[in-house]
């Protein structure tokens, strides 16, 4: 396993808030807009910082997508923000059309994905996003998984040019990634490496895939664990070099299984490398309101189900 040290607990729209603050700090064509949810994506030392860099768009989404693909058009980087149902779901059309087919420099900042939003419920938890997104051409997803990741992928999100969709969210979590680890888009990060089983990792799951290898090498299995941070350009060769050496694999990702993570990774093996493979993904329902935590578990999403989808995808090699 590769070292690592918890530095605290952060949320990862944190890591998002405090990158803009440095971008605004060093990048004076990097302007921010939001639809009514500055305090939600933590924006708030970047606004007071530059005024004259950031524009309201109220709750009207759609026209906030347009704004922000005409400031990408008038030379601007501009990152639109709101909360990941609103960014996807509600605005696919303008997205579609004015940002991934004209191809313009807009990054999409979308928070409070996934079930661990909580509370709010299923109208607010959505698990379809990166589906959505990735089948866009000129798309790339990116998906972090805690606080210093997520600070890092904005950074990098805004020195590449073209159409980024940034995925992160609301609930406190560990910090484990080093502070100053570069951040390459479209290249997987390996946590730990073995014979015995692939685990693919993304966004939230990552924390619970660590501590599933960590319990599954106590016990003399030998995992390949990889952050796939990016879904889209997939990792590709990382992923099947993982795979030829353990011949099974588990997808672990806080979305529906049809379109995420897992999807991308069956539709490589299917194509280059057909291999057993388990996912830890939520299987075609809606999400419903409760803690974070509780939800995970209720959803299968947390570190015994990891567990048990390497031990499931172990016997299916055998």
């Amino acid at each position: 396993m590769r070292p690592y040290t918890l530095t605290g607990k952060k949320d990862t729209r944190s890591g998002f808030g405090d990158a803009m603050t440095e971008l605004g700090r060093s990048n004076p064509d990097v302007v921010a807009l939001c639809a009514d949810l500055v305090g939600s994506l933590k924006l708030g030392t970047f606004i007071q910082e530059n005024p004259d860099r950031f524009f309201q768009a109220g709750i009207a989404e759609a026209n906030m997508i347009s704004v922000g693909a005409g400031l990408a058009l008038g030379g601007k980087i501009p990152f639109v923000s709101t909360f990941a149902a609103f960014a996807t779901g509600r605005v696919y059309d303008q997205i579609r059309q004015s940002v991934a087919y004209s191809n313009t420099n807009v990054k999409i900042a979308a928070s409070h994905a996934g079930l661990t939003l909580g509370e709010d419920g299923a109208t607010h938890q959505i698990m379809e996003d990166l589906g959505l997104m990735k089948m866009l051409p000129n798309m790339v997803v990116i998906n972090p998984c805690d606080y210093n990741q997520t600070k890092a992928a904005t950074l990098a999100a805004a020195a590449y040019h073209g159409p980024v969709y940034l995925r992160f969210g609301r609930p406190v979590e560990p910090i484990y990634t080093p502070a100053d680890e570069p951040f390459v888009i479209g290249k997987a990060v390996q946590w730990s490496e073995g014979n015995d089983v692939t685990i693919l990792a993304t966004g939230h799951l990552m924390w619970r895939a660590i501590q599933a290898a960590e319990q599954l090498e106590a016990e003399g299995i030998g995992v390949d664990l990889l952050n796939i941070h990016t879904i889209k350009p997939l990792d590709e060769e990382a992923i099947l070099a993982s795979v030829r050496k353990t011949g099974c694999v588990v997808t672990c990702e806080e979305h529906m299984m049809n379109g995420g993570l897992g999807d991308s990774v069956a539709q490589l093996l299917a194509r280059h490398l057909p291999t057993p493979q388990e996912y830890v993904a939520v299987n075609d329902l809606f999400g419903e309101s409760g803690t974070p935590a509780d939800l995970l578990v209720k959803f299968h999403l947390d570190t015994p189900d990891v567990v048990a989808a390497a031990r499931r995808a172990m016997e299916r090699k055998h």
